[in-house]
């Protein structure tokens, strides 16, 4: 566009140059005439001096207009020629500080281009490296993590589990009665009192699950017996389930006294009641979930009798538990829902308290979407689950033993190793060597093993050499003890003579003792009998004599 611009400043600049050229040769023609006219003129007076002098004048005046006309043209193309050459200078340096800022931002953008374009090879150097790491931890995660895709829903979940217990504790305080004017009912103190501990019992659970999460790793056989932190997440989802037992009574009372209020129109008092079943199958569901939470956790020991025959059935019923627990929390959201419009419809309800159920409704809608998700999550994992590990006694049919699964790991890490180093080999000249070095390490390795094996053959020798000298004095003394044992029997059974006849002769003593102290049992009775005798006879004279005192 410059270019063409100048070009065209230039062809102007040209045209009006040869028309001034143009311009002034015809004026300089003119003037010539001019001047042979004027010659002729005089001359012509002077031959013809009775022609008139009007038409001379005449004559004159018109080539006095004619260049007249000719000279305001020639400057008005010279104010025109000087304002276009003033325009072209002008227009020159325009476009030479334009052009100046343009090479400016030229380099710039070359500059950013030539940046661009090696970030563009560093990120396609990173999208490689990406893709293939994106690819080992699928691999992992399909085979080995099940549980690291539901860390975010579990936290998402404790969030709006938390919210629920909270904007429920707020509700309470504020409808039927209001706390900021009036005293709520000891029901809902309690009640309230109860929510407020929410926090001790929901927190727990993402912090097991985050311990869980953490011990699955690549360097860790995942099976249900080495997955030691799930009795920790068993315990604190065992602890969650038994707070939703103890408010429980109070939540069904609490809806029970709201449908006693003067406020609770008919339609209320239905959805009240269909809440009342809802909070019923949501603390049964939990309840089931804890079981069979708590049955994957059970210790080794006892998980071995699930293993064999039910842990399949353990899973496809959480799986179905999960569901029912979706299926719940859609209808307390759809309830609750249909309530708080109710509520809203009712003049006497504070903009509180349409505050407060919006936000319990905004976590009812947060638990129901996230349950789904872990339910599906669940239901899509339940082949993964329920499948054999494919290793272990019998290829899973039993439980494995912890020391067994870390020589597993070690013999996998020792595998994998070989495994990458084969992929590095560049040719078979060096897979060959590769091969060669690994054996020569494993022929070293066996040598040194049979070194110790041979070193314990001497050592067993040894031991058995001494073992037979034992065995040869272990002999002699059996035959000294089968004497003594002879000798042994024969004062056993003069022994036990003698302990007959002392046992004939201390029962003979007892029984001796036995009369004595019956006769000597015998005389105290007597004795004691004489005494009350004595006795009353003394209490038969003291009454005579006080009888004749008086």
């Amino acid at each position: 566009m410059k270019d063409q611009s100048l070009r065209k400043v230039e062809q102007e600049m040209d045209s009006l140059t040869f028309r001034n050229q143009q311009l002034a040769k015809r004026v300089e023609l003119l003037q010539e005439e001019l001047v042979t006219t004027e010659t002729r003129g005089k001359k012509n007076r002077q031959k013809s001096s009775d022609s008139p002098s009007q038409h001379s004048h005449q004559h004159q005046t018109v080539f006095d207009e004619d260049l007249q006309k000719k000279i305001e043209e020639n400057e008005r193309l010279h104010m025109q020629f000087f304002e276009a050459d003033e325009k072209h200078r002008q227009t020159g340096a325009l476009l030479r500080e334009r052009l100046e800022v343009l090479e400016t931002e030229g380099a710039q953008h070359q500059a950013e281009v030539d940046g661009l374009t090696q970030n563009q090879q560093q990120l396609k150097k990173c999208h490689t490296e990406l893709n293939s790491r994106l690819g080992q931890a699928t691999s992992v995660v399909q085979e080995k993590v099940p549980f690291n895709d539901t860390s975010k829903s579990l936290r998402d979940l404790v969030a709006a589990l938390l919210n629920f217990h909270t904007y429920t504790e707020q509700r309470v305080q504020i409808y039927p009665i209001d706390s900021a004017t009036d005293t709520i009912s000891p029901l809902n103190q309690k009640f309230s009192q109860y929510l407020h501990e929410n926090a001790a019992y929901v927190r727990p659970l993402e912090e097991g699950m985050l311990h869980l999460s953490d011990s699955i790793t690549e360097d860790t056989v995942t099976t249900l017996e080495t997955t030691v932190k799930l009795k920790e997440f068993s315990n604190h989802f065992t602890s969650y389930t038994c707070f939703l037992q103890k408010i429980h009574p109070c939540q069904l009372k609490s809806l029970e006294e709201e449908c006693e209020s003067s406020l609770c129109t008919s339609s209320l008092k239905t959805k009240n009641t269909e809440l009342h079943s809802d909070v019923k199958k949501m603390t049964s569901v939990f309840e089931k979930l804890q079981n069979y939470i708590g049955l994957l956790a059970l210790p080794s020991t006892k998980l071995e009798a699930v293993l064999q025959a039910n842990s399949s059935a353990v899973f496809t019923q959480l799986a179905a538990c999960l569901h029912g627990l979706e299926g719940v929390m859609k209808d307390i959201s759809k309830h609750y829902s249909q309530k708080a419009v109710l509520e809203q419809e009712l003049l006497t309800v504070a903009q509180k308290l349409r505050t407060t159920n919006e936000c319990i409704l905004t976590s009812l809608v947060s638990l129901t979407n996230i349950t789904g998700k872990i339910a599906k999550y669940f239901s899509n994992k339940l082949d993964f689950f329920t499948a054999s590990t494919g290793y272990g006694p019998r290829a899973g049919t039993g439980t494995m033993n912890p020391l067994h699964a870390e020589s597993m790991l070690q013999c996998k890490k020792r595998a994998a190793g070989y495994i990458q180093a084969l992929k590095k080999v560049p040719d078979e000249e060096c897979l060959e060597q590769l091969i060669k070095s690994h054996y020569m390490s494993r022929v070293v390795e066996l040598t040194s093993q049979l070194q110790v094996a041979d070193s314990s053959v001497v050592h067993f020798n040894a031991e058995c050499r001494a073992l037979a000298i034992r065995l040869t004095l272990a002999e002699k003394s059996r035959h000294m003890l089968t004497e003594e044992v002879k000798l042994a029997r024969q004062n056993v059974s003069r022994l036990q003579d003698e302990l007959t006849t002392t046992k004939r002769s201390y029962e003979d003593q007892l029984s001796m003792m036995s009369d004595h102290l019956c006769s000597m049992n015998e005389t105290p009775t007597k004795q004691r009998e004489e005494i009350d005798t004595l006795r009353m006879g003394s209490k038969v004279n003291l009454i005579a004599s006080l009888s004749f005192l008086l």
